[in-house]
């Protein structure tokens, strides 16, 4: 079971679209718009998992060119995303004021994230501790999964959320915005590369 906690400390801690966004919304749009983007992808993280451990990803997965249309709509979603995040708040007339995206887009991103299903492809197949009752360890991991996540995503909203409160002046604050959303950029890129160029 230490060993299943430790898997999803360093599995959910790496930098992935997740938490990339979630810091760049804290950031870029303050503490409301942070804890309602969090609560949307914890609700589709839970999506992603109960997908996973019933088997129905792994029969959606199986369709290459499903997996294809999936990776488009990441890398498209990401980008978009990233945009907002790097623009919030700008100046430029046409993208003045842009809103966080919410419970709505943060539960979107989680169903096309393919980091989710990877991390919870791994932690629920493997790292077994009860096998002669399953269904007690699916709901342990459940719970064990969830208290970390939950941990972990709040560590990277409070990061998020640090840079916001720190009252620095709009240059500084848009560099800050840019810098985050080019780190999700370079997420976006690496998962087309290994999608498409891999």
């Amino acid at each position: 079971m230490l060993t299943f906690a430790a898997a999803v400390f360093f599995l959910v801690i790496t930098p992935g679209p997740g938490v990339l966004t979630l810091a760049g919304v804290g950031s870029a749009f303050g503490r409301g718009p942070g804890l309602r983007f969090m609560a949307g992808l914890f609700i589709g993280h839970n999506i992603v998992a109960a997908l996973v451990v019933s088997g129905i990803a792994a029969l959606i997965l199986t369709e290459p060119r499903l997996r294809v249309v999936l990776a488009v709509l990441t890398i498209g979603y990401l980008g978009w995303l990233a945009f907002r995040i790097a623009f919030a708040g700008a100046k430029i007339a046409f993208i003045q004021r842009q809103s966080a995206p919410g419970i709505r887009g943060a539960m979107l991103l989680q169903a096309i994230n393919p980091k989710a299903y990877a991390v919870n492809t791994a932690l629920f197949s493997g790292f077994a501790f009860l096998p002669d009752n399953p269904p007690v360890e699916i709901a342990v991991k459940f719970v064990i999964l969830g208290a970390l996540w939950l941990a972990i995503h709040g560590l990277w909203l409070w990061a998020g959320l640090s840079l916001h409160r720190l009252d620095l002046s709009h240059r500084t604050q848009r560099t800050i915005n840019m810098a985050m959303a080019a780190s999700m950029l370079t997420v976006v890129g690496l998962a087309a590369w290994s999608q498409f160029g891999g």
